[in-house]
């Protein structure tokens, strides 16, 4: 199977997930994620907001701003080719449908963060190996995007058992994950100490 076949197999069987199982098994996700010490530590989180079947973050968007973390989502800048983190703080309030119908801030609610004040990055993708290789959507933004981000960042990626694949095609320029969490495992990439 190529990665374009891949990617095209995972997000068919992702769309088909009924509303009630999307909303289950991601509610698990998202309490595995929360009891995650990288996340109780952090100070300024950066989150997808979920699109087409993803994994749901609202509880975890919703958690960080409750706690007072920054909380901080992407805005596609599709003419530059990049991400441009920006603090949200009302939610869904702050939000508008952007590039591709993704909620994003409205104009009146940017409010940029530098790359290397985020302490814990949620990485979005379409298919994940077990080594913490990820399949993303094509468009390089998160690859070219989490170079910037600080040497103790902590990357995780939530994602339902039948996204992790044998081989997701890793290129030179992906960058894996630290941490992906399932609604049945939380895989921990790190070399023990």
């Amino acid at each position: 199977m190529s990665k374009l076949e891949l990617r095209k197999n995972v997000i068919a069987g992702r769309n088909a997930m009924a509303p009630r199982q999307l909303a289950e098994k991601s509610a698990v996700i998202a309490t595995k994620f929360l009891a995650l010490p990288e996340y109780q530590r952090a100070a300024t989180v950066m989150a997808y907001v979920d699109f087409r079947n993803e994994v749901q973050t609202a509880s975890i968007i919703e958690n960080a701003l409750h706690l007072g973390k920054r909380l901080v989502v992407p805005i596609t800048d599709v003419a530059n080719k990049r991400l441009i983190p920006s603090q949200i703080v009302n939610f869904p309030d702050d939000l508008t449908p952007g590039t591709w119908g993704i909620l994003e801030p409205k104009p009146q609610c940017v409010r940029p963060v530098e790359p290397g004040e985020i302490d814990l990055v949620i990485v979005p993708g379409v298919a994940f190996d077990t080594s913490g290789n990820r399949l993303g959507y094509g468009g390089g933004f998160y690859d070219r995007f989490l170079p910037r981000t600080k040497d103790g960042t902590t990357l995780v990626s939530l994602a339902f058992e039948m996204q992790v694949r044998p081989n997701v095609y890793p290129g030179e320029h992906d960058v894996p994950v630290h941490i992906l969490i399932t609604e049945s495992r939380v895989l921990d990439f790190r070399p023990k100490s």
